[in-house]
């Protein structure tokens, strides 16, 4: 069990802190307003190892852990949770590459990926199939030496502005064992993409539907056999979970260390905010939460990297609990801020809006406790 970290994780932590502090978070409330997607930024961190960090050396990652991941993310979300999401979400992507491609395929797209001259997204959601993944209905076709594929992808992370698609596809019947995993160049013939969403939060990366009409992709640009898509799919969101409760906690972070700054600044009744002894509470019970999610976030990562059989569970826990904790602590830091915290410039409201997405993706947290009841309820046979 892990209680502290050692030299080089404060170290990876640190540096991915002054990046975030010197890089990303000076813009984070423009990048916002503007709903501009920062990728030479996101380059900027890639140069520092963060564009494939648990992908293998021999193609230019970092190989580093889960657990180095999850401290990454966290920091640099402290700058923009929106930012450091769309890092891990591109991570992801490149890690299922890394993690079921062949050498050829590897060698074909990673070295560009762990650069970000190359930005990868995630495509499993669809217009009918959110939550039942297994349901997905985007259909690919073999012809020859390629797939022909025809159908709908929703609510795509960096959709229109990243270069390769790793799209989950049925190649075969219904259910989660006709799924396969294609990585598609996001200027082929036959793709398109939908306008960017207009969200609550996240306006630092676009959201688009991706659209297949008679695309043609090559077979050679499947991962594994046919029909093992699913299980690609799901193995990623394992670290995905992890990655996006990070996000959380580090937007987390930043709202409570605001708060307590502003707590000593502002005064009422004659006294400093933080000289109340039922805000004291509230801000001790914020800290004690984030701490608790923090320890539940490494503990699933320490499993996740030693490949725990109870690893999917820990990490469904920690991504419910994390989430919803991140939410609440910047929730409540805007409510400690009173009117102020409801005006754009303190870059409070922005976290709240940020990450109030984190309970939905990569699994809505109505889905983390169905897996961890599935896993509870099967151990008990």
């Amino acid at each position: 069990m892990q209680f502290a970290l050692n030299e080089d994780q404060v170290a990876v932590r640190d540096m991915a802190l002054a990046f975030a502090a010197e890089k990303i978070a000076p813009h984070a409330l423009q990048w916002d307003e503007e709903k501009h997607f920062p990728v030479d930024v996101m380059r900027e961190a890639a140069a520092l190892g963060m564009g494939g960090i648990y992908i293998r050396e021999d193609v230019g990652g970092s190989a580093m852990s889960r657990f180095d991941a999850a401290l990454i993310f966290e920091a640099l979300a402290t700058g923009c949770p929106t930012t450091s999401a769309f890092i891990s979400i591109h991570n992801m992507a490149s890690w299922m590459i890394d993690a079921f491609g062949s050498d050829t395929q590897r060698q074909k797209w990673l070295p560009k990926l762990c650069t970000m001259e190359l930005i990868a997204s995630y495509c499993l959601t669809e217009p009918g199939a959110g939550s039942d993944a297994a349901a997905l209905r985007t259909r690919a076709v073999r012809d020859g030496d390629h797939y022909v594929l025809n159908g709908q992808k929703q609510f795509i992370s960096g959709a229109g502005g990243t270069d390769l698609l790793v799209a989950m596809v049925r190649t075969g019947g219904d259910g989660p064992g006709g799924i396969s995993t294609l990585v598609i160049d996001g200027e082929t013939p036959g793709v398109s993409f939908g306008a960017n969403e207009r969200k609550m939060g996240w306006n630092a990366q676009p959201t688009r539907a991706v659209m297949f009409e008679n695309a043609r992709v090559p077979v050679a640009n499947r991962l594994s056999e046919e029909g093992v898509g699913f299980k690609i799919a799901m193995a990623g969101l394992d670290g995905g979970r992890l990655n996006i409760t990070a996000c959380s906690l580090g937007g987390a972070q930043t709202a409570l260390d605001k708060a307590r700054s502003y707590m000593k600044e502002r005064k009422a009744f004659g006294k400093r905010l933080d000289e109340f002894q039922a805000l004291q509470f509230k801000l001790a019970d914020m800290a004690i939460e984030l701490e608790a999610a923090r320890t539940f976030l490494w503990r699933a990562a320490a499993a996740l990297d030693r490949k725990d059989p109870d690893a999917t569970m820990l990490c469904a826990m920690a991504k419910r609990f994390g989430t919803d904790v991140g939410f609440e602590v910047a929730n409540h830091a805007l409510q400690l801020h009173g009117g102020y915290g409801y005006l754009s410039e303190y870059g409070i409201e922005k976290i709240v809006r940020d990450l109030r997405v984190h309970q939905i993706l990569e699994g809505t947290n109505e889905i983390m406790r169905l897996i961890v009841a599935r896993k509870l309820i099967e151990g008990a046979r």
